[in-house]
């Protein structure tokens, strides 16, 4: 059974029955099935619209937990499945009169306490939590926590009901036997308690990542081979079954910007809290396991650092060469700097993973949105009023200030629109208002059952709300654009630029291919260009800097689009470095597609001359590559390089695809031959064929441009 690559044959380590399982999994099979069970309806449940909002939530995680229909798959070899497909829309899978919660994401839960404690001491941490806030106001919550916990025991005792007796489930029976509940004594079990607990916080509409499996799961691993309980090659059977699972979400249906965007992301490698390297035999599983199965649906991104063994460089370039985006990598060293100099502990700055994007978040501890805003809109709307009426700036400098200080103008709405969720006490200082209820989330965050109060209420130990810069390479291009062709070569006088590109170039071709072809923008190594985004990126940072303190959250910032750049093409006006109205422009801090001619070095050098330890959420880059680049032991070679690469010069986050655009085409044109070629989107993995024309259109053309 072959699995499509943009590069050649895939390797076969697993067995046949497996590779069957993966490919039903990946046709859609178990999405379908989701979909024909959208939600358990709450309209008969007697008194139901007496309750409080928080009741209401708990009785529907109960019935959720009850009535579920449980999923045993043949020769599955881990058990537990997230059965409802109102969850698959980022909801709470129950309704009252059709009426559901949104659920949460963005976010990686603290897997570690479920390995390391138990479930069950985290029901002793929730009945702790009651009796401490007995008859205040706090109670409701607490209750709220001891309810959903005993929930999710129901759920495992359906499951064990139902495995008991099935002689072909035995081991999967006694894999689940004392897990979650209990700390696991195997790798086996700890699989199993690791992807139970992931299957119940998402068969509750949740999607939450994993964060570092790797760290997790790798100790146990090590002791069961020590032991001789199990093999290398029965782990990476036991360990696919996980990935496998995870694609239970898959439909194999056209939707917009893609299936497989269900965050539930993994990291690998770097260090622990004591400054360890955790490489191991799991880490290379992983790896084995994404080079064979095309299973995009658990983004990977590798933690890189000047102590990285070559070994491991050698086998991330080898699997990141078969394409489908699914590795990423960190630079460990310069992220380690940009959280404790944010002010995180190293302790805590170490244990770094993500939100279930790329964004980087203290696992289990963090509270995470990010906002991201079209910074290159501030730059046309606001400065240069879409070229109506615009002031005549007498330098770049004067456009330049200005363009900042709309930029904090727009930062500071953000900022103010957050106040809302507060009432400032002067005891207490900010105070969070009652928010829709997440309790399944909360028992999995550190500080939520300790303070007594939600995931959404300021209840984990840190509380992020990024601003994120969309457009930084397309602001950069615009001001480096009107810098050479009005005030360095005064080519064109400012009032009559703007004019041209009110007119969105029409009439003056010359001029515009003038500006296209004439400069070499960000992404090309040109220190002239590159030192705007120098710039703009420390004076973006100070911005988010001056407005902490006021609301209860950190305002840490980001460089990202995650596609929006298709969306807000269709309202952009022309751009003065020759781009016109809809033109789809660049994605996170990647270059503006068609404006870097130099190669990828060139694109890793532009990228990395600002300080990006300022970006202290994340500033990632895309590339993409051609499967000729990475042929061979030469091709190899030059992929590894651009890793080390990456990391010398002081990148954050880097996400490399190797992707054909005539493959690409061939796959519109026919797709039932490539179900399951899988393509890097933005911050996600996506079937190609589940994306529809205009982000085929995009991808396409993002690839064929760079």
């Amino acid at each position: 059974m072959e699995f499509y690559s943009s590069f050649g044959s895939r390797p076969v380590r697993l067995c046949e029955k497996t590779r069957a399982f993966a490919f039903e999994s990946l046709q859609g099979k178990y999405g379908r099935d989701a979909m024909a069970h959208p939600c358990v309806v709450m309209d008969s449940v007697e008194g139901f619209e007496a309750l409080s909002e928080l009741e209401r939530y708990d009785a529907m995680v109960d019935a959720i937990a009850t009535e579920a229909p449980l999923r045993i798959c043949e020769g599955e070899r881990i058990s537990g499945a997230a059965t409802l497909g109102l969850g698959i829309m980022h909801r709470v899978p129950a309704t009252f009169r059709g009426e559901s919660f949104t659920s949460v994401s963005h976010l990686t839960v603290d897997f570690e306490s479920v390995l390391t404690r138990g479930v069950s001491a985290l029901q002793t941490d929730a009945m702790v939590a009651l009796e401490r806030y007995r008859g205040t106001e706090k109670q409701a919550f607490a209750q709220s926590c001891v309810n959903c916990l005993n929930s999710f025991r129901k759920w495992h005792g359906r499951y064990l009901a139902a495995l008991k007796d099935r002689e072909e489930h035995r081991e999967n029976y006694n894999a689940l036997l004392r897990v979650p509940f209990e700390t696991p004594r195997s790798f086996y079990e700890a699989v199993q308690s690791l992807w139970f607990t992931f299957a119940f916080l998402r068969l509750c509409g949740n999607f939450p990542g994993i964060g570092r499996i790797d760290y997790l799961l790798g100790d146990y691993l090590k002791q069961d081979l020590e032991n001789g309980v199990l093999t290398l090659s029965e782990a990476r059977e036991i360990l696919a079954h996980f990935f496998i699972k995870g694609c239970e979400w898959v439909r194999g249906e056209v939707c917009g910007s893609g299936d497989a965007q269900h965050y539930q992301n993994l990291v690998l490698c770097g260090v622990d809290r004591r400054g360890c390297q955790v490489v191991n035999e799991v880490t290379y599983l992983v790896l084995d396991i994404l080079e064979e199965l095309p299973i995009g649906d658990f983004p990977t991104t590798v933690r890189l650092s000047r102590q990285t063994e070559d070994r491991l460089i050698k086998r991330v370039a080898e699997v990141m060469r078969y394409g489908g985006g699914a590795l990423a990598v960190y630079n460990e060293d310069l992220i380690l700097d940009a959280l404790t100099d944010y002010g995180y502990p190293l302790t805590e700055a170490r244990m770094f993973a993500n939100d279930g994007c790329w964004e980087v978040q203290i696992p289990g501890k963090t509270f995470f949105i990010y906002r991201p805003f079209d910074g290159l809109q501030v730059l046309l709307e606001r400065t240069l009023k879409r070229y109506e009426d615009c002031p005549v700036y007498e330098d770049f400098e004067s456009l330049y200030d200005a363009f900042c200080n709309d930029l904090r103008g727009r930062v500071d709405e953000i900022v103010s629109g957050l106040c809302k969720y507060f009432t400032e006490d002067s005891s207490e200082g900010f105070v969070w208002k009652t928010r829709p209820p997440c309790t399944v989330v909360s028992v999995f965050e550190q500080g939520c059952m300790e303070k007594g109060l939600s995931y959404h209420e300021g209840g984990p130990v840190y509380n992020v709300y990024s601003p994120h810069f969309g457009g930084f390479a397309d602001a950069v291009n615009s001001l480096y654009a009107f810098k050479k062709m009005v005030f360095d070569e005064r080519k064109i006088s400012f009032s009559d630029f703007c004019g041209v590109l009110r007119d969105n170039w029409d009439g003056n071709e010359i001029l515009r291919q003038y500006a296209r072809n004439k400069y070499e923008y960000y992404g090309n190594d040109n220190d002239e260009a590159d030192e705007i985004a120098v710039r703009l990126i420390s004076d973006f940072a100070q911005i988010c800097a001056d407005l902490e303190g006021r609301c209860g959250y950190r305002i840490p910032c980001g460089i990202s689009t995650f596609g929006r750049q298709l969306e807000w093409s269709r309202s952009r006006p022309a751009t003065p470095f020759g781009a016109k109205t809809g033109d789809v422009l660049a994605a996170n801090s990647s270059p503006t597609p068609g404006t870097d001619t130099k190669g990828a070095t060139a694109i890793i050098r532009s990228y990395c001359k600002p300080d990006l330890r300022k970006t202290v959420t994340g500033s990632a880059l895309d590339i993409r590559l051609l499967p000729s680049s990475v042929k061979g032991e030469g091709g190899l070679a030059a992929l590894e390089g651009l890793l080390r690469g990456f990391v010398a010069l002081g990148g954050y986050f880097m996400q490399i695809d190797v992707a054909d655009g005539e493959i690409l085409r061939r796959a519109q044109e026919h797709p039932e031959e490539y179900r399951t070629l899988s393509v890097r989107v933005s911050g996600w993995n996506a079937r190609f064929i589940t994306l529809d024309r205009h982000w085929q259109d995009m991808v396409i053309a993002q690839n064929e441009k760079q």
